[in-house]
């Protein structure tokens, strides 16, 4: 027999024992089961929030949950994976120690890594980003290039270097992250960054280092003067 909240003493409904309780004295499923607001015709939404977490394993793997995913869930349509994709965004972007490094003037490479290590540090794989500076080291944009293991056929300079004219960006900033929790560059990523360097040169806009980022540690080709040595 399917149990619905209004069949929950009201003492014992989530919302009413988060006003009394307070939010932090309630369950990942009675959380969950508020965000989805009701369940479906067979099972009430605290149901349906059990067998959300269920399936996905717990609930720090809702952080990577996409919305392809969370519609192959029986009773999650549009609307209810929307909400819940919105409130999980709120949640990284409320933990983030740096909010945005669009106009900040870059001042070091631990500024980098404290940004992308939110967005980037647990992702299962590797993202390329570019981060484009004026003259005076202020950062105009960043932009994604890349998703995927990264290579030669993936990385070009041409896709690198364009977004810098179309912003007319001074130097570049390479960054991206190793899943496995490593940030020792590879064979391969000392040879993409010293490819990137030359045409750089050629092209008159300096590649200031290239960051390897991982949860809780980075690589700076910079800070490590290593560019040249592999």
């Amino acid at each position: 027999m399917v149990v619905k909240i209004k069949d929950i003493p009201q003492s014992e409904r989530p919302r009413e024992r988060l006003i009394k309780n307070g939010v932090e004295s309630l369950s990942n499923e009675e959380l969950l089961a508020i965000v989805l607001k009701t369940g479906t015709r067979g099972s009430s939404a605290k149901e349906l929030a059990s067998e959300i977490l269920s399936k996905i394993g717990s609930i720090k793997k809702l952080r990577d949950i996409n919305y392809e995913s969370l519609s192959k869930i029986k009773g999650i349509g549009m609307s209810k994976a929307c909400e819940l994709l919105s409130i999980i965004e709120l949640g990284k972007r409320i933990n983030k120690e740096i909010d945005s490094i669009i106009n900040v003037s870059l001042t070091s490479t631990d500024m980098v890594y404290k940004f992308y290590k939110d967005k980037i540090g647990d992702k299962q794989q590797e993202y390329f980003y570019c981060i484009y500076l004026d003259n005076r080291k202020k950062i105009i944009n960043e932009k994604l290039l890349f998703i995927g293991t990264i290579n030669y056929s993936l990385v070009h300079p041409r896709e690198v270097f364009k977004e810098a004219y179309l912003l007319g960006a001074s130097s570049i900033i390479c960054v991206h992250n190793h899943p496995g929790g490593n940030p020792i560059p590879s064979k391969q990523d000392f040879e993409i960054t010293n490819k990137l360097i030359e045409a750089g040169k050629i092209l008159g806009i300096q590649v200031l280092d290239h960051i390897i980022i991982c949860k809780n540690n980075y690589y700076s080709f910079l800070e490590n003067d290593d560019i040249y040595n592999k």
